[in-house]
């Protein structure tokens, strides 16, 4: 009975994660988005540049500048 009582009033937790556990997982996600459009953000410029060249040549009446 004595043990069942010790392990009741001494008990810890360690069920979930914590706040700083939750902060490092947002931290590295935020890291990995930053990585993500730093490195694609070059391609999907030429696209749209592309995109508006394209655009631009086949419109007849109004002019655009892709810049």
């Amino acid at each position: 009975m004595l043990y069942f009582l010790d392990r009741l009033v001494n008990r810890k937790d360690e069920k979930g994660a914590s706040a700083v556990e939750y902060g490092l997982l947002v931290a590295a996600i935020a890291a990995l988005i930053v990585v993500i459009v730093f490195a694609l953000g070059g391609i999907v410029q030429s696209v749209f540049k592309d995109t508006c060249n394209k655009v631009g040549t086949g419109a007849s009446v109004a002019t655009t500048s892709c810049n």
